[in-house]
């Protein structure tokens, strides 16, 4: 008989507790092993019992469920399903389900009992602590002669699961005066895409929006693919939006922004595929590697999910795996230009002389 998936809820509200243990328990799959009513609790909870998914408010007194989530993740990680912010590498985002009387209730309900099950099956790892002043991360990656005299004209990210505070590290790291566009597609359940783009902008200092069909990309400016919707470039540098069917299950998916970016920038754009489940992007990223462009995977050690990140380097997708921090000195320096080139920058910021 296979194991039921253990989860603990955390709500300082009772009545949303209440509805998010009842909805979870009528699963026959899922067993709530338990409820805490704050940060504090639940991490006292994880370190003691070790469930297999926490279902986390955020919004908490005495300790924030972003600081509960930052200190499980450090100490003893399991995967946490998010309900209402962005932060501190929480595994998962998702809406909670309003009461049964809402026209959305069996929506909401089914799609969270199917994000706990699917968060039951991730692997994730523990969380370096914050070191206050720490530099970039080290890595042996080298940088290719071909590089050389390259002129970026567009980097393009692709990132899933566990992706809002790997977007962060790398935003907040890239100059505000960055002279090229920054397209992006995340994968995150509906409704949350605002809410991300307005957090990202608030602690990184970076412009983030949600791009309209045909408007024209600005450097300098990250643009997040819009909800239901396949977000692409095209060749004169405008945004373009497509509900064309969907792609590893997905829309909007990696897939189609980076074969876009492929086709039109090839060698003058860099690419970047960040943690997430599953395998979108991944031969995609292949492609802009044999067009000439910059592509970079994210690293197993600091991915929380090494899914689409590590099917692209099985490929030999990416030409360099670093960290996030690493990944933005390196971003930054492809786009350094003149006098040098980007290939130059690329260079210094590998120490290769």
């Amino acid at each position: 008989m296979k194991k039921l998936i253990q989860v603990l809820v955390v709500d300082d509200s009772r009545t949303a507790e209440e509805l998010l243990v009842r909805e979870l328990s009528s699963d026959p799959a899922i067993a709530v092993v338990g409820t805490a009513r704050d940060g504090q609790e639940a991490v006292e909870f994880v370190l003691r019992q070790k469930p297999d998914v926490v279902v986390m408010d955020l919004q908490m007194p005495r300790m924030d469920g972003v600081e509960a989530t930052r200190r499980i993740m450090e100490s003893q990680p399991v995967p946490i399903v998010a309900v209402s912010t962005l932060e501190a590498g929480a595994v998962a985002l998702m809406a909670k389900p309003s009461g049964p009387g809402h026209p959305e209730h069996a929506e909401l309900t089914r799609r969270m009992i199917e994000t706990v099950k699917l968060m039951s099956e991730v692997r994730v790892i523990r969380r370096a602590r914050r070191q206050p002043g720490a530099g970039p991360v080290a890595s042996g990656s080298s940088v290719a002669g071909a590089d050389r005299g390259r002129e970026l004209r567009l980097i393009a990210v692709g990132v899933s699961t566990g992706g809002p505070p790997v977007l962060q590290t790398i935003l907040s790291r890239l100059p505000k005066s960055l002279p090229v566009p920054v397209v992006i597609v995340q994968h995150i359940a509906p409704g949350f895409l605002p809410g991300m783009a307005e957090w990202l902008e608030l602690t990184t200092g970076f412009p983030v929006r949600l791009p309209t069909a045909g408007e024209r990309l600005l450097p300098g400016v990250a643009y997040l693919g819009p909800d239901g919707r396949h977000f692409g470039v095209t060749r004169d540098g405008r945004a373009m939006l497509s509900d064309g069917p969907a792609e590893n299950g997905l829309r909007p998916a990696v897939s189609f922004l980076f074969r876009s970016v492929a086709d039109n920038y090839g060698r003058t754009a860099a690419a970047v595929l960040l943690t997430g489940m599953g395998r979108d992007g991944a031969e995609e990223l292949l492609r802009l590697r044999q067009r000439g462009a910059v592509t970079i995977a994210q690293d197993k050690e600091s991915s929380l999910v090494h899914g689409m990140p590590g099917e692209a380097i099985q490929l030999n997708a990416a030409m360099h795996v670093l960290p996030p921090e690493r990944i933005a000195e390196v971003l930054a320096a492809a786009v350094a230009g003149p006098p040098g080139g980007a290939g130059e920058g690329l260079k210094s910021a590998f120490g290769v002389s």
